[in-house]
C-alpha cells in the first residue's frame, strides 16, 4: 500500500505542474479511491465520524450489487437465453458498455469542472455512474447515454456548484432528459427486444392500456405477481427485481446510509393513495384505476426509486419530520401520475424530481415550526 500511495503522489505532483494538469483531478480521485487520504479539513465545522464520502458511496454500491446481478440475468433471460451463464453473459454485454460510457463521460465533465474551479473530484459520481445505467433500458443507444449523462452532470449538478450542492438527483435528471428528448428509445413496446426481434409491452404498459381489469390483463400477458416481485419481466435494467432492491434497502438501513423514514413514507404514501383510488373507482373501472395497491409496489421503477433515489442525502429533505412529508409526497404523486396520465404510466421519476424541488421548502417550514414551538415554551 505504501508503494501504491507513493506512486500516486509522484504521479500527481508531476502532472500537476506539467502540460497535462487538467487531468490532475482525475489522478487525485483515483488516489483517494484506492488509498485513504492523508489530509484533513483545515476549517470547521469538524464532524468526527467513521465514514467519509468515499465509504458512504461505497456502501451504496455494495447495496446495489444484488440489483446489478439480477439486472444482468434478467436482461439475458428476456433476450431468450436458455442457460444461466448465457443469460449473465448477454446481460453483461448490455449493461457494461452503458456503465463504461456513463463513467467516461461523467467523470470527464467532472474533471473539467474540477480543473476550472481548482478543486478535486468528489466521489459523488461514483454512485450516480451506476444508478443511471440501472434506470435505462438495455437497448438504448450509447450516444444517447453520453448525451443524457452530459445533461445530468452539467444541468443536474455542476450548475448548482457540484457534489453536495445539487437541487435535483443527477441520475434522474439525465433520465428525464432522455425520456422527453428521445422517448422512442426509452419507452414503448419497441424498447424491449426479445427472441428474433419479438417485442412485448412492460407490465405498466399492459396495465395502462387494459380495457378491463388490469390484473386480468397482466395475467393474460404472462405477468404473474411473483414474477414481477422477483424481477423476471421486461423493464429498465435495474428496476425489475423488487426482491433484490429490498436486499439493498436492508444494507442501506443497517449501515445508516439510507433513511428508513423516507423509504417507509414513500411506500406508505403510494400504497395509501393507490388504495383510495382503487376503492373510489369501483368494480367497473379499467386500466390503472383498477390496479390493486400491492401491484403498484412491484411494477415499474417505484421500488427502485423509493429505496435508492428518494434517499439521496443531497436532494432529499434533511429534517426527520421533513423526511416523512417528502416521502409521502413522492409516493402520492407517483400514483396520481400513473393512474391519471395515460401518456406516462410510470410516474416515479417525475414524482421524485417534484419532491427534490420542494424538499428545501419542506425543511424550511419544519424548522420554522420547530423554532416557533420552542419560542412558545420559552415564554
Amino acid at each position: 500500500m505504501n508503494a501504491l500511495d507513493k506512486f500516486f503522489e509522484n504521479l500527481g505532483s508531476s502532472i500537476k505542474k506539467g502540460p497535462f494538469k487538467i487531468v490532475y483531478p482525475m489522478v487525485d480521485a483515483m488516489h483517494t479511491l484506492f488509498i485513504s487520504p492523508g489530509h484533513a479539513t483545515s476549517t470547521g465545522p469538524h464532524v468526527r465520524d467513521n465514514i467519509d464520502m468515499k465509504r458512504f458511496m461505497g456502501t451504496v454500491i455494495v447495496a446495489l450489487l444484488p440489483v446489478i446481478f439480477l439486472a444482468m440475468y434478467n436482461v439475458g433471460l428476456q433476450a431468450g437465453a436458455t442457460t444461466t451463464f448465457a443469460a449473465f453473459l448477454i446481460g453483461l454485454k448490455a449493461l457494461l458498455p452503458v456503465i463504461i460510457v456513463v463513467y467516461a463521460v461523467g467523470l470527464g465533465w467532472e474533471m473539467i469542472f474540477a480543473h476550472v474551479r481548482g478543486h478535486v473530484i468528489n466521489e459523488g459520481f461514483l454512485v450516480t455512474g451506476i444508478l443511471l445505467p440501472l434506470i435505462l433500458p438495455p437497448t438504448i443507444p450509447l450516444w444517447q447515454v453520453a448525451v443524457g449523462t452530459t445533461f445530468g452532470v452539467i444541468i443536474g449538478k455542476e450548475v448548482f456548484g457540484g457534489t453536495g450542492m445539487n437541487l435535483l438527483n443527477p441520475a434522474l435528471t439525465a433520465r428525464a432528459f432522455l425520456f422527453f428528448t428521445y422517448p422512442g428509445n426509452i419507452s414503448g413496446d419497441s424498447v424491449w427486444v426479445a427472441i428474433d426481434g419479438f417485442t412485448g409491452a412492460t407490465p405498466l404498459a399492459v396495465a395502462a392500456s387494459a380495457s378491463g381489469s388490469a390484473v386480468d390483463a397482466l395475467s393474460s400477458a404472462g405477468f404473474a405477481f411473483q414474477d414481477m416481485f422477483l424481477g423476471f419481466i421486461p423493464g429498465s435494467m435495474g428496476e425489475t427485481s423488487t426482491l433484490a432492491i429490498l436486499f439493498g434497502a436492508f444494507v442501506l438501513v443497517a449501515t445508516g446510509v439510507g433513511s428508513w423514514r423516507i423509504m417507509l413514507a414513500t411506500i406508505f404514501g403510494a400504497y395509501g393513495m393507490a388504495t383510495i383510488i382503487s376503492l373510489l373507482s369501483g368494480d367497473q373501472t379499467s386500466g390503472m384505476l383498477s390496479l390493486p395497491a400491492h401491484y403498484h409496489m412491484v411494477m415499474g421503477g417505484f421500488m427502485f426509486g423509493a429505496i435508492f433515489m428518494t434517499t439521496d442525502p443531497v436532494s432529499a429533505a434533511g429534517t426527520n419530520t421533513g423526511k416523512w412529508i417528502y416521502g409521502i409526497l413522492i409516493g402520492v404523486m407517483a400514483i396520481l401520475i400513473r393512474t391519471f396520465n395515460p401518456a406516462y404510466p410510470e410516474g416515479m421519476m417525475l414524482a421524485i424530481l417534484f419532491g427534490n424541488v420542494f424538499s428545501p421548502l419542506i425543511d424550511h417550514f419544519v424548522i420554522q415550526a420547530n423554532i416557533k414551538r420552542r419560542l412558545n415554551y420559552a415564554k
